[in-house]
């Protein structure tokens, strides 16, 4: 009796959803569905929804923002070309030049755990680079991870603990 292939390693992988132009709200439902949707993915959970203050750029809308984590058996690089896909298909549009960084848009989904993996590639780094600085990604990732640990930080948990977390609300 042979085996039959073997199957990818499951990670536990959580991305970070944002939007402030259009319907944020509509978009991230219409993204987290499409997570959840990916081939081999179980376990989905995504948080409330929250608003919050714009961060880097300040002068624009507040931000709609949500987390969700799941299971994958999805490479960490194949992960962000289909988040990346999936910003494309939902109206997000980047300058070439990458002046619109921190500027508004329809669709933001940021990799920001991948398992325990410490990445530094080309175009991904995880975890995320600025996540243990970002009270609104941190506020929800804990909603669908609370004991979750940032590889090289520690709890998230305790890294959220001091933090300015004013202007996070919440949302129904």
């Amino acid at each position: 009796m042979s085996a039959g292939p073997a199957e990818a390693p499951r990670v536990r992988a959580c991305v970070g959803l944002g939007a402030n132009l259009g319907d944020a709200v509509a978009t991230l439902h219409d993204a987290a569905r499409a997570l959840a949707a990916l081939p081999g993915t179980s376990g989905f959970a995504l948080s409330r929804f929250y608003r919050t203050p714009a961060w880097g750029v300040t002068d624009q809308p507040d931000f709609i923002n949500a987390a969700a984590a799941f299971e994958t058996g999805l490479p960490a690089t194949a992960l962000l070309e289909t988040l990346l896909s999936f910003e494309t298909a939902l109206g997000r549009r980047r300058a070439a030049d990458g002046s619109d960084r921190w500027g508004p848009r329809t669709l933001d989904l940021d990799l920001l755990l991948y398992g325990d993996a410490v990445l530094a590639l080309p175009g991904l780094t995880v975890p995320h680079p600025h996540l243990h600085a970002r009270a609104f990604a941190l506020v929800p990732l804990l909603d669908v991870a609370p004991d979750i640990q940032i590889p090289g930080i520690g709890a998230a948990v305790e890294v959220l603990a001091g933090m300015d977390r004013s202007g996070i609300e919440a949302i129904p």
